[in-house]
């Protein structure tokens, strides 16, 4: 079974990555949550999800997330009680937060779009990306280095995708790392970035650059 999510939208997003999934022989459950909600609110929906899967015969639950959906995740495995068996794939996710919330902090359009949760994702100590730990659980993540916002590429210093420069995808203890030729919005609807998604789930390594 594999929890496919992306936070903030419709789970029509992560529908094309879905499919791909799917095709593949994984069971696939895309849910909606909203970055409207505390972070709190969020991760107690992902238990009762993830605990649903289970009462319907899931002996393992996968996670694909996309961007602050990573973060979701690892709020609610360092809250689980039990021991997590399952792979974990993170597309272009704030690990280390992203300089454009700190540029923004201050302005209240950010939290009208972002909401509470996505307007806490900055660099700072005291931002959720900052509150949350390393990895003890498997992980890969994929990056992309292509932008094409503006702002963005001229606040994020270095290589990013518009949103989340490469290196603050980074997350200690990460099994494995990758960075593709990908913008933000559209990373998860690349063919090659399903075939690492898929092999990451089943081996738990990408293919070679």
């Amino acid at each position: 079974m594999v929890l496919v999510h992306g936070l903030g939208g419709a789970p029509a997003q992560m529908s094309l990555l879905g499919r791909r999934l799917r095709a593949a022989g994984y069971r696939v459950v895309n849910p909606k949550f909203s970055s409207a909600q505390p972070l709190e609110s969020i991760v107690e929906h992902l238990a009762g999800v993830v605990s649903t899967c289970r009462e319907k015969g899931a002996h393992t639950v996968h996670f694909v997330t996309h961007s602050l959906g990573g973060l979701v995740v690892r709020a609610y495995l360092a809250e689980a009680s039990q021991p997590y068996d399952g792979r974990v794939v993170m597309l272009s996710p704030p690990n280390q937060g992203s300089e454009i919330v700190d540029a923004f902090q201050r302005s209240p359009l950010l939290t009208s779009i972002l909401g509470p949760v996505g307007a806490q994702l900055g660099t700072t100590p005291g931002s959720i990306p900052s509150s949350l730990g390393p990895a003890n659980f498997e992980v890969g993540i994929i990056a992309g280095d292509k932008s094409i916002n503006p702002i963005g590429s001229w606040l994020i210093p270095g290589p990013s995708d518009g949103t989340v420069s490469v290196e603050r995808t980074r997350l200690e203890g990460a099994a494995a790392f990758k960075v593709v030729p990908g913008t933000h919005t559209f990373l998860m609807n690349r063919a090659d970035v399903a075939k690492d998604v898929i092999r990451f789930l089943s081996e738990g390594t990408f293919a070679a650059s």
